[in-house]
């Protein structure tokens, strides 16, 4: 977990440069890590897609696209509709809805707060939102694939929230969401399987939108996790390495 965490954090740090190849002794010293987790965290990160595999052996980070961003983000809002379906059509109980409900009004008072600070705490609440919606799925393969796709950058729900604080338009945006979360716990609640699969997917859309705000200003683009594996300039397909 140590490796895999440090290794992610050097490449969404932009430590380590896409298409550059990595070393597995300079890792290990640099991580703190033996051999064996390292090479285990590299294996994971090829499966989640971060890193290729080389012909030749070794790995090498990977760059993105905006057309494969846009694909995370639709496989997101796929998975995560199946899951709010699921969520709904296996509610057993009006007392499993209690924790998603606490999360709801919190969201409120959160949104209701005008202090920039605001923002950190509705990153902190969407997360655990969206945790619990995979909870109620009650689908441990469903949990495995959200989790594998919100790995790759700026896919997962909260990937664009901290840095809206400093758009004029973030507000509207989160005003947005929470009706969003309010209507897919309506939907779950209401055992509206089909409902709830298309409110998330819509949901889902608005990171898309978000980073459209902020590709407008690079240099909040530039301070974001992920951002250097970003190529926002190349052709589809042109940013993976030959």
């Amino acid at each position: 977990m140590k490796a895999t965490l440090g290794l992610r954090q050097l490449l969404f740090e932009g430590e380590i440069r896409p298409g550059e190849r990595l070393v597995e002794l300079a890792l290990v010293e640099r991580l703190g890590v033996s051999r064996t987790p390292l090479r285990l965290a590299l294996t994971r990160l090829e499966h989640e897609g971060l890193v290729m595999s080389l012909a030749g052996g070794g790995f090498t980070v990977r760059e993105f696209t905006l057309a494969e961003i846009d694909d995370a983000i639709e496989l997101r809002g796929v998975l995560e509709g199946t899951a709010a379906r699921f969520a709904a059509e296996r509610l057993s109980s009006p007392a499993e809805l209690e924790e998603l409900q606490e999360i709801v009004v919190r969201l409120d008072e959160t949104i209701a707060d005008d202090s920039p600070e605001a923002i950190l705490g509705y990153v902190e609440l969407n997360r655990a939102y969206h945790a619990q919606l995979v909870t109620l799925a009650k689908s441990e393969l469903v949990g495995r694939a959200i989790g594998q796709a919100m790995a790759l950058p700026f896919a997962s729900p909260s990937a664009f929230l901290a840095s809206l604080a400093e758009l004029p338009e973030w507000r509207e945006s989160l005003v947005v969401a929470q009706h969003h979360h309010r209507s897919l716990l309506e939907a779950i609640g209401g055992g509206q399987g089909t409902r709830a699969e298309q409110v998330a997917r819509e949901h889902a859309r608005l990171s898309r939108q978000n980073l459209d705000l902020v590709l407008e200003r690079r240099e909040i683009l530039d301070r974001l996790p992920g951002a250097p594996l970003l190529n926002v300039t190349a052709p589809d397909g042109a940013g993976d390495p030959a």
